[in-house]
């Protein structure tokens, strides 16, 4: 990982396995961790919101009272920067982090509000209990291969979503979201699609559809949605898919190589959503595709 957060080594130096981990292009990082039986005492220079995504009943936080768990499935604590918290992982547990500084939350307030707060503090939860914060974290971030080009754009609007949610109900500002009425203009929208056509085979993210459009990511998704009915990445995979299918059937190159010209890194992977999409995986096609 390019960018360093203290919260991630601290955790490989104690008892914590690393499942998978990913840098998005903005210097935001995830990553997935089990745990069991450790001590850990957690002060850094950034912020950490965590998920727990499996067990957790055993995890206690040591407050002026003593140590209290409460901890489950879908229980999430948020570590502002510059707070201490100690920990004490009596029995199992798996969870997600995301990794984010200052930086990150005042980029997004000043794309999606226009404005920067003279101050911008986090709040600390610790178990807490929030539908917003799962459902994003379970419908885009534990569902797909982080280590995939083709996912980035899903990965970056996701967090995106997370920290405009932060910003919203977590911070000292709790600024309302900016009302978005009416889709992109007409010459805007044929633009995109024509930008997204020529990069297919790139690993295309939010900020650079926002910025060819000239908009906030928070706009620019928006104003897309209205325009196409979909979220920009499901309108990119939809292509990527339409591509593949496309070249299964009509050229004879290899599928590896049509793997990476629809922006997949990996064969499997390509296979496996391509079988999702058509009900056949792409062997399976040009085979029926070839037949008399």
């Amino acid at each position: 990982m390019s960018q360093t957060y203290e919260a991630f080594e601290n955790l490989r130096r104690h008892n914590a396995v690393l499942h998978d981990a990913v840098a998005l292009n903005d210097g935001i990082h995830l990553a997935a961790w089990s745990n069991k039986r450790d001590s850990i005492t957690q002060y850094c220079d950034h912020h950490t919101l965590s998920l727990y995504v499996a067990d957790g009943y055993e995890s206690y936080h040591k407050t002026a009272g003593g140590w209290k768990n409460g901890g489950g499935p879908d229980r999430f604590c948020l570590m502002p920067k510059e707070s201490e918290s100690s920990w004490e992982i009596r029995d199992d547990l798996s969870f997600v982090h995301l990794y984010c500084t200052d930086n990150h939350l005042r980029e997004i307030g000043e794309k999606i509000w226009d404005r920067s707060p003279a101050s911008l503090s986090l709040d600390e939860k610790t178990f807490g209990d929030d539908p917003r914060i799962t459902s994003v974290y379970r419908q885009f971030l534990l569902n797909c291969d982080w280590q995939q080009q083709a996912n980035q754009l899903l990965l970056s609007s996701a967090s995106t979503l997370l920290l405009t949610h932060l910003i919203q109900h977590y911070t000292n500002v709790q600024w309302r979201l900016p009302k978005v009425t009416g889709g992109l203009a007409p010459y805007v929208l044929r633009n995109i699609l024509a930008f997204i056509e020529a990069n297919l085979a790139m690993p295309l993210t939010l900020a650079d559809l926002a910025a060819e459009a000239a908009l906030s990511e928070y706009h620019f998704a928006r104003m897309f949605r209205q325009s196409m009915n979909m979220a920009p990445h499901q309108y990119v995979m939809q292509r990527r898919m339409a591509l593949a299918q496309q070249m299964v059937r009509h050229t004879e190159m290899p599928l590896t190589d049509i793997a990476l010209a629809c922006g997949f890194s990996s064969a499997s992977h390509f296979s496996n959503r391509f079988r999702q999409v058509t009900g056949q995986s792409p062997s399976q096609l040009r085979a029926a595709n070839q037949r008399p």
